[in-house]
């Protein structure tokens, strides 16, 4: 991986206390928070080093190639779990990472192949943090968009037929069923999309 002297890891801390670091998804969790809104990303398995603290700023990076998909702050992870006597383990708590998303950038993620990473968790300088974030540029404007999803059902009565669609739609979920989404006032503009991309519903321009 190519390195940049901009983008070394030499921690340094913000004026308020606080550092800044890249966080890296497991291969995974990239589909899984790009499919379905999150407020929040919660890691485990990490490593004994150095940990970024609540308050703390992230960038959450996606590899191969690497790139920048979110940024967050840490929260606190509340990691105590109710004590269980029978359990000779319930007094160990397996350490979590929580950071809570400020901006998403999952479906237009910029390159960071710059970026040297030293494992799931990597000190980054404020400088690099802030070039990096930089390059998503300004949040977009929000608008209203009418989503929905049609299923064909058949059933006893309208009370069953709402269980099945709901049934359904744990059961097959953004990877199988599509969601149909158009900008308010404007269905004409209206485009269908499986497993987080626009997907053509037409058979007959598939031909």
């Amino acid at each position: 991986m190519t390195t940049d002297a901009a983008y070394r890891t030499d921690r340094t801390t913000h004026a308020d206390g606080t550092d800044t670091w890249a966080v890296l998804l497991p291969p995974d969790r990239y589909e899984a928070e790009r499919l379905v809104h999150h407020d929040t990303l919660e890691l485990t398995g990490l490593s004994d080093g150095p940990r970024p603290r609540p308050g703390d700023q992230v960038a959450v990076l996606a590899d191969e190639p690497p790139r920048l998909v979110a940024l967050g702050r840490v929260s606190d992870a509340g990691d105590r779990r109710p004590e269980v006597p029978e359990d000779p383990l319930s007094d160990r708590v397996e350490p979590r990472l929580v950071v809570a998303y400020t901006r998403r950038a999952f479906d237009e993620p910029v390159p960071a192949d710059a970026l040297e990473l030293d494992g799931p968790v990597t000190a980054l300088a404020p400088a690099a943090f802030r070039e990096l974030a930089a390059r998503l540029g300004p949040p977009p404007p929000r608008r209203t968009w009418l989503v929905s999803l049609d299923l064909p059902i058949e059933a006893a009565s309208p009370a069953e037929a709402v269980r099945l669609f709901w049934s359904y739609v744990q059961e097959l979920g953004p990877r199988e069923l599509p969601a149909f989404v158009s900008p308010s006032g404007d269905e004409l503009a209206m485009q269908a999309f499986v497993l987080g991309e626009e997907a053509n519903q037409d058979p007959e321009e598939d031909d």
